[in-house]
């Protein structure tokens, strides 16, 4: 017989999923125009603001089923997980901002050597592909698709690192285009630590195993 609570549990997991979807097309919007040289800022602030307005409802839902309802174990370990994909998926929405602020105030790619292009499309694409997987991991509990992160987190990590070496050696003097890029290298490297953050609460939603996938 089913509980009361599964029916709640069912309608979180359905918001949080909405959330995750709503933060794919926010961060895929404002990378590509970062990328692409388009003004995206306006259109990603509201979405960032809708991802907020969605975290305080689910939020709301979470702590609704711990008030009325006596969550188990296994509950509590489902409400825990899904409250921090939530908070996850925010940061999602706020990188995602500060990568369309910092092309209105500084630009972006355009005026920039063609290795930097090349080296940021090749990182936002990688990071991009990470946070469809932590949106799709969470939207089936395919714990095997989220551990697949470990691997992808180590490569970001090192284009990041590499990228930073790179500017160094390449580009000495101080510009627009080596502030904007700097910048928006450690916005990617921090949204990919977030999407191993919530592979790993998926799996933990999925098994009760903590795992560190970082």
């Amino acid at each position: 017989m089913s509980r009361l609570i599964d029916v709640g549990l069912e309608q979180l997991a359905t918001m949080v999923c909405r959330m995750g979807e709503l933060a794919y097309k926010t961060v895929a919007l404002s990378l590509n125009g970062y990328i692409e040289d388009e003004e995206t800022y306006s259109s990603v602030s509201n979405l960032s603001d809708t991802l907020i307005a969605m975290a305080d409802e689910a939020e709301d839902k979470a702590f609704e089923l711990i008030a009325r309802f006596q969550p188990v174990a296994s509950d509590l370990r489902a409400l825990k997980s899904y409250m921090k994909i939530i908070y996850d998926f925010t940061r999602y929405g706020r990188y995602a901002l500060d990568v369309s602020q910092i092309y209105e105030k500084l630009g972006g790619l355009e005026e920039c050597d063609p290795w930097i292009k090349e080296s940021i499309t090749e990182m936002s694409e990688k990071v991009l592909s990470m946070v469809r997987v932590s949106v799709e991991s969470l939207r089936s509990y395919d714990t095997k698709l989220a551990e697949t992160l470990s691997e992808t987190e180590k490569q970001v990590d090192e284009m990041y690192f590499k990228y930073l070496d790179m500017l160094v050696e390449k580009a000495p003097a101080t510009t627009k285009c080596t502030i904007s890029s700097v910048l928006v290298v450690r916005y990617l490297e921090r949204i990919a630590d977030h999407a191993t953050y919530i592979c790993e609460s998926v799996v933990y939603l999925a098994t009760g195993e903590k795992v560190t996938l970082r």
